[in-house]
């Protein structure tokens, strides 16, 4: 990037941040608090190791250093601006969770575009969201786009703010999935027989919540899908499955449509293929249900994350806190645009084109100099695909 277009983007965002208020996370007196400022080189170093009360007034810091990027910490502590975390004495801190689409298994790299790119990290983030709220009950959550590639949500419940990083580690082996063992979601009890029959063990799935769900989930819209089939494409599509010849098939389509009350109840015992379908289902709800957050953000009880309300150095866009009804409806490639950035053309000389989606509209930029709106050319310069003209 030129000199030119970092002095451009500063005093930019220094506009921005004169017409913005920004509003402090909880304790804020307690964090360290970091930034980059737009200064030359790829290696750029962060300015950390900062506390509030050494920035000063928060929007007249923002105003001031007009930084690229800032951040704070999800930790508390006792002397948040000491040189060395130890030093710091570390009190409690945020769980915090990061998606990133970047990081996603569902997004191809190189293909998809920057907005299916988002859509997905958005289905990621509800995934997320159902785990937090209905598998762990919590309740004090903050919903940030990151302004660039994916979300955050920070979790500030007390029952986790003096939590670990190895209880930490087992939440994020939860909600990925990780080590999940099927036995794990049966419930066996033991039924009396009738007559002479010897006693039987009764396996249920457990279907009030977490994993044992979402695999009886995915177990019975199969079987839904199977009692929708006729007869030889039911057979065929059963018998795709490692283990199950023709008479397990036909064994697992009898008790689909006899027993269809006790698989919605969870009873796995109907037959011993069903029950083996069960555990495939175990793995597939892993496999589509995990939430594929960034592991060692959660674990780490000092991470430095995005500020909220701030400008993202690398995309121009805003960082935004969303309330819980909002997500649905949220458009970043829209939303976040910043409204400083919009109303008006400036020109700048392109260096990388191709398409781009942002404020409601798609662009076809091609190389050389152009006249773009202005947050298109922002988002262009902070991506490194431009140079603003010269004078």
């Amino acid at each position: 990037m030129e000199e030119r277009t970092r002095a451009y983007l500063r005093g930019r965002f220094r506009d921005h941040y004169r017409r913005t208020e920004i509003t402090p996370p909880p304790a804020a007196n307690e964090r360290e608090w970091g930034y980059i400022p737009w200064t030359e080189g790829p290696d750029t170093t962060m300015v950390r190791h900062r506390s509030l009360l050494e920035l000063g007034d928060l929007s007249e810091f923002l105003v001031r250093k007009r930084p690229q990027h800032v951040y704070f910490s999800a930790g508390r502590f006792r002397d948040p601006g000491a040189s060395s975390m130890h030093a710091k004495d570390w009190q409690s801190a945020d769980l915090v969770f990061d998606l990133d689409a970047d990081h996603l298994p569902s997004v191809t790299l190189g293909e998809d575009s920057y907005a299916e790119m988002l859509a997905k990290c958005k289905d990621a983030l509800f995934r997320l969201i159902e785990f937090l709220e209905d598998d762990f009950g919590f309740e004090e959550l903050e919903f940030v786009f990151s302004g660039g590639r994916g979300y955050h949500v920070h979790v500030r419940d007390e029952n986790v703010l003096h939590l670990d990083r190895e209880h930490r580690r087992e939440i994020v082996d939860y909600v990925r999935g990780i080590g999940m063992d099927y036995e794990e979601l049966i419930e066996t009890e033991t039924v009396a027989g009738l007559g002479r029959k010897t006693p039987t063990e009764r396996r249920t799935l457990e279907i009030d919540g977490g994993w044992g769900a979402r695999t009886h989930d995915h177990l019975m819209a199969f079987v839904d899908d199977l009692l929708a089939m006729d007869d030889e494409d039911a057979l065929a599509r059963l018998q795709e499955f490692d283990g199950i010849g023709e008479g397990k098939a036909t064994a697992t389509l009898n008790a689909a449509r006899n027993n269809r009350e006790q698989l919605e109840a969870g009873n796995v015992t109907v037959h011993t293929a069903v029950s083996q379908l069960a555990e495939r289902f175990a793995s597939q709800a892993v496999e589509r249900d995990n939430a594929p957050i960034d592991e060692p953000v959660t674990t780490d009880t000092n991470r430095l994350i995005r500020l909220p309300g701030s400008l993202h150095g690398g995309s121009g866009l805003k960082t935004v806190r969303l309330e819980r009804d909002e997500i649905a409806e949220f458009d970043p490639l829209d939303d976040a645009v910043p409204e400083t950035f919009q109303g008006h053309e400036i020109t700048v000389d392109v260096t990388r084109g191709g398409e781009v989606e942002l404020g409601g509209d798609s662009f076809t930029v091609t190389e050389g100099d152009q006249s773009l709106p202005e947050y298109v050319a922002v988002f262009l310069m902070a991506r490194g695909r431009a140079e603003k003209e010269k004078e």
